[in-house]
């Protein structure tokens, strides 16, 4: 299959995409919700996109075989006991293990290249 040449196939606008719960292999994980900004047919995921956390909401100790970015767009987000604020960028390695929470709720950008394993 040929890939457009419409640069419009490829943007995701503002606000068209709403955020959705955030549940993973039937786990509703509360407090966290998604938008899926890249989708990978071949993979048969989303490897880039935007995560809601509300004030409180954690993400269990996982770990990311192919490594992960987070981008800090709002908010305050704890990785294990690192703070990274609005703007902060953390590239992890393959391997990297970590949870996540916030006590003031943000919103992170991802690029998640292969599939998170929850580790608890």
């Amino acid at each position: 299959m040929q890939a457009s040449t419409n640069i419009n196939d490829y943007i995701v606008r503002n606000n068209t995409k709403p955020f959705q719960p955030l549940i993973e292999k039937g786990v509703h994980y509360e407090g966290i919700s998604v938008v899926s900004l890249l989708y990978d047919t071949q993979k048969e995921r989303s490897t880039t996109i935007l995560l809601k956390f509300e004030p409180g909401a954690a993400y269990p100790y996982h770990n990311h075989p192919a490594g992960e970015e987070i981008y800090v767009l709002s908010g305050s987000v704890l990785v294990n006991d690192t703070l990274l604020q609005e703007g902060d960028y953390l590239y992890t390695p393959p391997g990297f293990k970590h949870a996540v929470t916030t006590m003031t709720g943000c919103t992170l950008f991802f690029v998640i290249p292969e599939e998170v394993e929850i580790l608890v």
